[in-house]
């Protein structure tokens, strides 16, 4: 994943040679891109994009293994359900720096903006994907056969109006690119109500979500169902924009490390400070999650074969990491917090497969195996938002500031 040199004024020249090109001609751009990262990205390109166009011309039957009793798989349950709660950090960090006013986490607010906004523009083409009749997903708002009173609803509205939510936040370092000053002084100026909605509207749908659970009390496991399961969605969903904010700072440190040259931020004072953030959070969570089971009356199943699993669910991704996430940031060993966080981000993808798909109806004889193509299609997407998350902070102010904007990063 080479940075092709973002950190360099580019030449004098055009809009293309500077702004796309960095300062390269078409044959040295060109030739700087043959590196082996691009080379495996292109064959999963390859593959996956002709293969969704097919699930488009021959339907679902052909192209995955879903069915009647089976109607949720991988495309809802990792795309979507995945998806949504990774892209958790841009309401996390955009309402720690623009209303909890902690201004030293600003370097990392643009990053994890710009992660949640492609995280859920590729969890929408997941949906699509999975969608029957996929085009009706334009009309929901205006289709009077639509039900209102729907939890989908209202996750359609909350995801609809959040992805634009994220969008207009990422038209700031967007004109800033441009040079488009009026306009980025009017976006910038907005961005204190911009990120009250965005926390208001991620607030309702990832709770939501889990509200869609509530109507299934005997399709999911007892020991993931829960009468609080939308309350149980939305704090994993804090800490998963914790552990991902991590994640990724952790990885554009190191691949757009010539970024960061004469920039005077601490990143791992920041990645520790988010530590003690997701300790405290991971800590209420896991207990939370115990009392669920108390709850539902679900204790006697902690002996079979699911109780392992969810054991390993909560021990090993929710209380392993609090403990490594607390000792880390107490004693300021910052490898520890970042391997907390990489466990962090498992669980949460882990819980997400298990209410979705894995014990979502654990009691049919016959159990949902997602086709090869699925998977594909699934590491296509991922890798497209690597690439765009990539293309993107070569070129615009996310991890670096702009000469011309030298107060707004």
């Amino acid at each position: 994943m080479a940075n092709a040199h973002a950190g360099a004024i580019p030449a004098q020249g055009g809009f293309v040679r500077e702004k796309i090109l960095l300062g390269k001609t078409w044959g040295e751009y060109l030739r700087a891109q043959i590196t082996p990262f691009n080379a495996i990205a292109a064959v999963i390109l390859a593959v996956g994009i002709p293969l969704l166009v097919l699930r488009f011309a021959v339907g679902l039957a052909a192209t995955t293994n879903l069915s009647q009793t089976s109607p949720w798989g991988l495309w809802i349950g990792f795309d979507m359900m995945t998806g949504i709660v990774l892209a958790a950090g841009g309401f996390t960090i955009g309402a720690t720096v623009q209303i909890f006013g902690l201004k030293e986490y600003h370097p990392i607010e643009r990053p994890a903006i710009l992660t949640a906004f492609l995280g859920y523009a590729m969890a929408v083409v997941g949906l699509m994907a999975d969608l029957g009749r996929p085009w009706n997903i334009a009309f929901f708002p205006i289709n009077p056969n639509v039900g209102t009173q729907s939890a989908l609803f209202e996750v359609a509205w909350c995801v609809t109006l959040y992805s634009s939510v994220l969008f207009l936040e990422f038209t700031v370092p967007l004109f800033e690119w441009l040079g488009w000053k009026k306009l980025h002084g009017i976006m910038k100026k907005s961005l204190i109500a911009l990120t009250v909605l965005s926390v208001m509207f991620s607030t309702m749908h990832q709770s939501a979500l889990g509200s869609l659970f509530l109507l299934a009390p005997t399709k999911l496991h007892p020991l993931w169902y829960s009468g609080f399961i939308f309350i149980f969605f939305f704090i994993s969903a804090v800490i998963a924009g914790l552990c991902m904010v991590i994640f990724e700072s952790t990885i554009s440190h190191k691949v757009f490390h010539k970024q960061f040259e004469g920039q005077h931020v601490d990143v791992e004072k920041l990645q520790l400070g988010l530590g003690k953030a997701a300790a405290l959070v991971m800590f209420a969570y896991f207990f939370l999650k115990l009392q669920g089971v108390i709850d539902g009356h679900a204790w006697g199943y902690l002996a079979t074969g699911w109780g392992a699993w969810f054991l390993l669910e909560i021990l090993g991704f929710v209380l392993l990491p609090s403990l490594m996430f607390a000792y880390g940031s107490r004693y300021g060993k910052v490898k520890v917090v970042r391997a907390a966080a990489v466990l962090g981000v498992l669980g949460i993808v882990l819980n997400r497969l298990n209410v979705s798909v894995i014990a979502y109806n654990w009691n049919l004889p016959h159990r949902y195996v997602p086709s090869w193509m699925e998977v594909w299609v699934s590491i296509t997407l991922v890798t497209i938002g690597v690439l765009l998350f990539r293309w993107i902070a070569n070129r615009m102010p996310i991890l670096r500031p702009d000469p011309q904007f030298p107060q707004e990063h």
